[in-house]
């Protein structure tokens, strides 16, 4: 009975309204006539009154007393058109001549004022309100005849359905009668809209109850009702806007969970979650909504989340058509067919890396190719169990994504999120974390989910792929798109390079890999060529297509280097990576290409990690013990002579930045090539990490000496900051070698390493004297080359290194071979210290006196400063006897000496200063004469 009075009710204030809607017809057109009535007054008073510039001084000058305001509507509405008048005329003074008054009278009308706070509340909140409060009226009324048993249940059902019918028809019947400004007011508030989605929640609920309640109606009769009314209210959210939609959206996202049934049909749920996510982007589309479709997305991305994890074993073709349905709807519905301006067109603000990263809908095109991704990659999934291994799946939803990336500029996260899940794929499929296993041997190595061969052809489509989607994008997008397009040379060129690489590294055959080869093989010239085509097509000026190009030989390189490990083995594959690198830098005799020689630079590095990887190159069986002639040699020295020749092929470059660093690389390899081969030699053909002895150490700071030497040379020949800054470094670093090797860590005194049995040519010889005057050398060699304090250090490195020697020796010759710090000292020795470094102080002062260097001389005052502390430290009280007085009288004739040296030195330079002046005074008194 409830239900009836509400219905009648309802139906009554229905007919209200409709009887209602004649007197409003009325009432616009008396506003219509006001309007007309203001425009007609505005345009007499502005002919009829004088203009501004008319009037005399004095009536413009007067002031007018304030009339009280009009009482009457017709009053009013002179009022208005006076006030109206008087702005247009104010608006025509500063405007131009000719501007219409009547139009200006009526602009003021037609200006939407600005909305207050009680407007935004009183207008939109109780509608909100009023809506859920029928909808929950509806649901109270049929809960309350249940609990009261007034109806039978299909009669009740029956009511609601007419209800939620009724409130639909009276949504569409405000929507037709409304007035279009509140229309347009109210738009996220318009009572229409509020009705129609009241309306479907009570149909819903009511297919709901006779499936799930009464058992009416069976699972797919409920189901199809629950879809079509999900459909509809998408459909006529196209009328009452973009919530309408969402609720259509949700209704279509519950219907799965609200009828269910003992036997799951994964190609009914996901073609019925397919059909509504299409017809809510066809919605969006038309509407140029942006919140629905991105919720779309999420909605089915979280459907097909849900059951490849949940179900077990699950069907992954139902999905992955889902997918495609997705990723075509966000590459050809929308967002995917928006117009873009050219990248050559972006304001001052918007950079181009901006408006590539943030186009317009991002968030539908991300939303979407998150779903999809993370989807395929659940596919092959080892976690995961299916009813067969979906590879197929996974590289057509990986495709379709990266299709789309390339088919749309909007769809560049979709291009991003194809390659991390074709990486991510290739990974899994490959087992890839038997490397990780490498690393932590107790980690459980999971098992292959799929054949190697298989793994092997999935990786190679893949890698395929994206040069190929790259071509059509650099053919179609170069001059148009250009971040673009140089976004889709990266990914050209990385994809392949880590798809190959890793389906090599963990299904191939290190010793010779026939298909990885000509894979890798087959790629690289591809990319090659692809890179020269864009040369060849960019010649017009400013195109700037060298980033592409760059991007693309770069690839190719790397393609190239995956092929020889493929093909070659040891040696061989150092030996033709350099060679390969080289190639790249003679190319630039045919190619004048910038990059070309950037590429010998990664080829040296590619070699250095072999390097590092294989120090021996062939390994430690194979090496041999031969001094010299073996492996080493050539696998040192080949890529540092290739090196040498490309530094030298390329000294005329442009580019200075590149011709340094293979110089540097260079050097730096024919420093790798000695010092490998004096490990070698020095250990007995071992190579490993033991420290090494005092003679090897003293050949390594030789060795750096001389190259510092050579570097200074060449600086000096063809000037270079390689040249120049590096032989300052190989000097300070064998500087800092003497400090901690030969001083300390390997020091005879501390060790207790024997010398050898000659007395002078002995360990002493080699690790003190021979680098004590090679420093001396370069000192003199680095004089008016170098900064004086580098020159200063180099010669004070050479004294410290002279000063061990003679303090060694001394001690060498009171007790043998064995110098070691255990033996304490004896007497004799004690005394010989002093006279030998008296001796070397006056060797020292006379060597700084003869080349006129300052640094050896302050080094002579330094070792006989030390030699006095000695003397009256330790010798007075360690020496008895003859040997004390001795060395005190010694001590005192050396002095003696050295100040007479100086005397004479000094005078000799003050003789010179006078005879100068008194010269220079002559030639002056001449001069003046």
């Amino acid at each position: 009975m409830l239900e009836l009075i509400a219905i009648v009710a309802f139906i009554l204030a229905l007919a209200a309204f409709l009887g209602g809607r004649g007197a409003a017809k009325r009432f616009d057109a008396e506003i219509t006539d006001l309007k007309a009535e203001i425009a007609r007054l505005a345009k007499r008073q502005a002919t009829d009154l004088p203009s501004e510039a008319e009037r005399p001084l004095e009536a413009a000058d007067e002031t007018e007393p304030e009339e009280a305001p009009p009482a009457g509507p017709w009053s009013q509405a002179r009022e208005g058109a006076r006030i109206f008048s008087d702005a247009a005329a104010d608006e025509g003074s500063l405007g131009s001549p000719t501007s219409d008054p009547a139009a200006a009278a009526a602009a003021p009308i037609a200006a939407a004022p600005v909305e207050s706070l009680e407007s935004r509340i009183g207008g939109r909140w109780p509608v909100w309100v009023g809506g859920l409060a029928l909808a929950l009226g509806g649901y109270f009324l049929v809960q309350y005849s249940i609990e009261a048993g007034l109806l039978s249940p299909a009669v009740r059902l029956t009511l609601s359905a007419a209800f939620g019918l009724l409130l639909g028809f009276a949504g569409e019947v405000i929507r037709r009668q409304a007035v279009p400004a509140i229309a347009d007011r109210f738009r996220n508030a318009m009572i229409p809209g509020v009705l129609t989605a009241a309306g479907a929640v009570t149909l819903f609920g009511v297919v709901y109850a006779a499936h799930g309640i009464y058992a009416y109606i069976g699972t797919a009769t409920a189901f199809l009702l629950l879809a079509l009314i999900s459909l509809a209210t998408v459909g006529l959210s196209l009328l009452h806007g973009q919530a309408l939609a969402g609720l259509g959206l949700l209704a279509s996202l519950l219907t799965p969970l609200f009828v269910s049934s003992g036997e799951p049909r994964p190609w009914v749920l996901f073609g019925f979650l397919s059909t509504a996510w299409l017809a809510t982007f066809l919605a969006s589309r038309l509407k140029q909504w942006t919140v629905v479709p991105t919720l779309a997305n999420a909605g089915l991305g979280l459907w097909g989340l849900a059951y490849v994890t949940l179900e077990a074993p699950f069907e992954a073709p139902p999905v992955a058509f889902a997918l495609l349905v997705m990723i075509a709807g966000i590459g050809l519905v929308w967002p995917g067919n928006l117009p873009r301006e050219p990248f050559d067109t972006a304001d001052a603000v918007t950079g181009p890396w901006e408006r590539l990263f943030a186009p317009p809908k991002a968030a539908i095109t991300v939303s979407a190719a998150i779903a999809a991704a993370v989807l395929a990659l659940l596919f092959i999934s080892p976690a995961l169990e299916a009813l067969r291994i979906p590879v197929a799946e996974f590289v057509i939803v990986t495709a379709a994504l990266a299709a789309v990336g390339a088919l749309r500029a909007t769809a560049v996260y979709a291009a991003l999120l194809a390659a991390f899940a074709a990486i991510a794929g290739t990974w899994s499929l490959t087992a890839f974390s038997g490397v990780l296993a490498y690393f932590d041997p107790l980690a459980p190595s999971p098992e292959i989910v799929i054949p190697s061969r298989v793994a092997m052809l999935t990786a190679m489509t893949l890698a395929a792929l994206f040069p190929l989607l790259a071509a059509a994008v650099l053919a179609g997008r170069l001059r148009v798109e250009r971040h673009f397009a140089i976004l889709w040379a990266c990914l050209a060129a990385g994809v392949p390079n880590a798809l190959v690489g890793m389906s090599f590294l963990m299904t191939g055959t290190f010793a010779f890999d026939l298909p990885h080869g000509l894979a890798a093989f087959a790629g690289g010239l591809f990319l090659l060529a692809l890179a020269e085509w864009l040369y060849r097509r960019g010649t017009e000026p400013g195109e700037g297509i060298d980033a592409d190009a760059a991007l693309l030989v770069l690839g190719s390189f790397g393609l190239f280097v995956i092929d020889l490990h493929a093909w070659t083995d040891g040696l061989v594959t150092t030996l033709a990576i350099a060679l390969l690198g080289a190639g790249y830098s003679f190319a630039t005799r045919f190619r004048n290409r910038p990059i070309l020689p950037w590429v010998t630079a990664a080829s040296a590095v590619v070699v250095l990690g072999r390097i590092a990887w294989e120090p021996t190159i062939v390994g430690p069986g194979s090496l041999g013990t031969t001094p010299v002639f073996n492996a080493l040699l050539p696998g040192y020295g080949i890529p540092a002579l290739l090196l040498v020749a490309c530094a030298y092929f390329l000294r005329n470059a442009r580019d200075r930045r590149v011709v340094n660093l293979l110089q540097a690389l260079a050097c730096l390899f024919a420093l790798l090539t000695v010092a490998i081969l004096v490990r070698h030699a020095m250990n007995g053909g071992v190579l490993d990490s033991s420290v090494p002895t005092l003679g090897e150490q003293s050949i390594y700071t030789l060795l750096a000496i001389g190259a510092s030497g050579i570097l200074m040379t060449l600086d000096g020949r063809s000037p270079s900051p390689v040249f120049r800054y590096g032989s300052m470094a190989l000097g300070t670093l064998s500087m800092l070698s003497v400090l901690a090797a030969h001083l300390v860590g390997l020091n005879p005194f501390f060790s207790g390493e024997l010398l050898g049995s000659l007395p002078f040519f002995d360990l002493l010889f080699i690790g003190y004297l021979l680098p004590a005057f090679g420093y001396a050398l370069l000192a003199w060699y680095a004089r008016g080359r170098r900064p004086l304090p580098y020159v200063m250090a180099l010669a004070g490195s050479g004294a410290v290194l002279a000063f061990a020697w003679a303090s060694l020796s001394v001690r060498r010759f009171w007790q043998g071979q064995s110098v070691a710090d255990w033996k304490g000292f004896l007497p004799g020795e004690t005394y010989t210290y002093s006279v030998v470094w008296l001796a070397l102080g006056v060797f020292l002062l006379m060597a700084g006196s003869r080349f006129n260097a300052k640094s050896i001389r302050v080094a002579s005052a330094v070792l006989v400063f030390i030699a006095v502390l000695k003397v009256f430290l330790i010798d007075m009280s360690n020496l008895e006897g003859f040997l004390r007085a001795l060395s005190f009288i010694g001590l005192g004739g050396v002095l003696i000496g050295i100040g007479l040296f100086y005397q004479r030195i000094l005078s000799s330079r003050g003789l010179d200063v006078a005879s100068g002046a008194a010269a220079s005074t002559a030639g002056e008194g001449a001069h003046r004469a």
